[in-house]
């Protein structure tokens, strides 16, 4: 729901600055508090990098989203404060238990807990100022509307668990949540939702903060404090796009395939196989990518040039015909097949690129031990 109709353009720059600002300083603070507390990654055998680095450096993009929306409560309209508010208690509690793993570690059980009860106070925060604005879907059956609960909450645990998995080498879920920041920000804008706009900005300079310090070389990764909370924060921004008529409603899943198709390829693959999926591993296409001998520089800028030359334009046309014809059964048909086609190809990709890589790193072993 666009939140403000005619918001100050003086107002929203300077919170999109006082977030990149927060971002950046916290970042860097969380940096020296990693070295004192001894909270660092060391190389492995399921781990890409080749440095002891510091983690938990998302808890600056973390406190700056949370700066973000509670500024949002004040200064927008009351209609808005329920969905804020539940936003920030979710965003609080994923952070939180991503901080206490990155301490000590916690039970997946615990984890799979607290974002199951965070994507249902976001639900149900929705769900409230939805209700008292008067905008709650008419006429809809009341085990349809479980159904679409049900699936849109499981939907937000595994954004928040897919992006987690994906945070394994340098700049490459910082560059992803800046994209679809980004992205979405850009299709939001043109459909007169000025305000989410603004905020989806808002929260791209809190990610643009961070990159810095995690790409090309990381000084500290993001940790699942950082993780756990982009993936909150992006699946709230999907949610919040469906919202929005004047956007085609395929746009924000489309904007995330990347990482959509790297996760659940490799999540299928695992149970396929008959492997503990829910372990730690080093078996997602961006890993294979870095044993068969990529940077994770180059690995990175083959996301994005997914992202650029394939989901972008993608996106442009879907929304450009969406805007110029009504908003009929034939126009979801035809954005529900560009989201099939896209994954499609997506998943040949995937399938395409992980054997490749396998025979990059077998090729490169029987090398290295000759």
């Amino acid at each position: 729901m666009d939140w403000l109709s005619q918001p100050s353009d003086v107002r929203w720059w300077g919170s999109i600055a006082a977030v990149f600002l927060i971002s950046a300083t916290v970042t860097a603070l969380g940096i020296h508090y990693a070295r004192r507390r001894n909270l660092i990654d060391h190389p492995g055998q399921r781990r890409s990098h080749a440095e002891p680095t510091p983690r938990g450096g998302g808890i600056g993009l973390v406190i700056a989203a949370l700066c973000l929306f509670a500024a949002e409560m004040i200064i927008l309209p009351r209609e808005a404060l329920l969905d804020l508010l539940g936003c920030w208690i979710a965003l609080a509690l994923v952070a939180a238990v991503g901080w206490i793993d990155d301490h000590r570690g916690l039970a997946a059980r615990w984890r799979i807990l607290a974002h199951g009860l965070a994507a249902a106070i976001v639900l149900g925060g929705m769900a409230s100022a939805a209700a008292s604005a008067g905008s709650a879907p008419p006429g809809v059956p009341a085990i349809a509307y479980a159904i679409i609960l049900g699936v849109i909450w499981l939907s937000l645990v595994w954004s928040i668990n897919l992006h987690n998995f994906m945070d394994g080498i340098d700049g490459l879920l910082g560059w992803q949540a800046l994209f679809v920041f980004l992205m979405l920000a850009a299709l939001m804008a043109a459909g007169g939702a000025d305000a989410d706009a603004w905020h989806l900005c808002a929260l791209a300079a809190a990610v643009a903060a961070f990159i810095p310090f995690n790409f090309p070389r990381a000084r500290v990764f993001m940790g699942d404090i950082g993780s756990g909370a982009l993936g909150l924060l992006i699946g709230i921004s999907v949610l919040r796009q469906l919202t929005v008529s004047e956007v085609e409603p395929f746009s924000g899943l489309i904007a995330c395939s990347a990482f959509a198709v790297d996760a659940s390829c490799n999540l299928v693959s695992r149970m396929l196989r008959g492997k503990r999926w829910y372990s730690a591993h080093r078996e997602h296409l961006y890993q294979w990518m870095v044993r068969a001998g990529m940077s994770h520089a180059r690995v990175v800028a083959w996301y994005m040039g997914w992202n650029l030359f394939i989901v972008a334009p993608v996106l442009w046309q879907l929304n450009r015909s969406w805007s110029m014809q009504p908003p009929d059964g034939p126009a979801i048909v035809r954005g529900l097949e560009w989201m099939a086609a896209i994954y499609g190809l997506g998943v040949a990709l995937w399938i395409f690129g992980k054997r490749w890589c396998l025979r990059r790193a077998r090729t490169r072993h029987a090398d290295a031990t000759a």
